[in-house]
């Protein structure tokens, strides 16, 4: 919960299933959060124009655009940085990949489980703020061979990886799961040619001298 005099954090919820924005609205206003829904990608995208959410939750498949259009819409507003969710079915997890692939931070699938879903945004939340106030001083990663083919979702995840952080613990840093971990990893590794982390490690460390 927010402490009462802190603004709460706002979520906007993007489905066309009513039912299904209803109960996360319920769900997140109960822990606090102001949620805000929305039945189209259209609608969204001119609310995002206006205001910038502290997170996103954005179903896969709706009428109209599709949730992978409306991500490559936010991408061009370069709204990145904003946490952002997928929700799919067990059926959708190869889409829900490719959103990664294209910016959003992790995927839910569905049903999802209250507690686990809270956890998830309040700790997206975190990290982006966290990122936010350490982005000034934090040191780039060195430029190798392939170093402008990631994004910066990749580069993190990299810079994780190549400090000896597990899957696991790198997804703890990043507020995201251990698996979106594992499918920026093997991303990075296709992209700079890498047969393994070890050969990952030796890319980046080469360069700090």
């Amino acid at each position: 919960m927010n402490d009462n005099d802190t603004a709460p954090e706002h979520v906007y919820v993007v489905d066309d299933d009513a039912a299904v924005r209803d109960a996360l609205s319920v769900m997140l206003t109960l822990e606090g959060f102001q949620v805000f829904g929305f039945a189209d990608g259209e609608s969204f995208l001119a609310a995002v124009r206006r205001n910038r959410p502290d997170c996103i939750i954005l179903d896969v498949h709706m009428p109209g655009r599709s949730g992978l259009d409306v991500l490559r819409e936010l991408q061009q507003q370069r709204t990145g940085a904003v946490p952002l969710f997928i929700i799919s079915g067990q059926g959708d997890i190869p889409m829900a990949v490719d959103a990664i692939k294209n910016g959003a931070l992790d995927f839910i699938e569905k049903p999802f489980h209250a507690e686990t879903l809270v956890a998830r945004i309040r700790e997206a939340i975190a990290a982006a703020r966290r990122k936010a106030v350490a982005h000034a001083g934090s040191p780039p990663l060195p430029h190798f061979p392939g170093r402008d083919l990631l994004t910066p979702r990749e580069c993190q995840v990299l810079e994780l990886i190549a400090n000896g952080a597990s899957s696991k613990e790198a997804g703890r840093h990043l507020g995201i799961s251990p698996r979106t971990i594992e499918v920026h990893r093997a991303r990075v590794m296709e992209k700079l040619g890498a047969k393994n982390t070890i050969d990952l490690v030796h890319i980046v460390l080469s360069e700090r001298g």
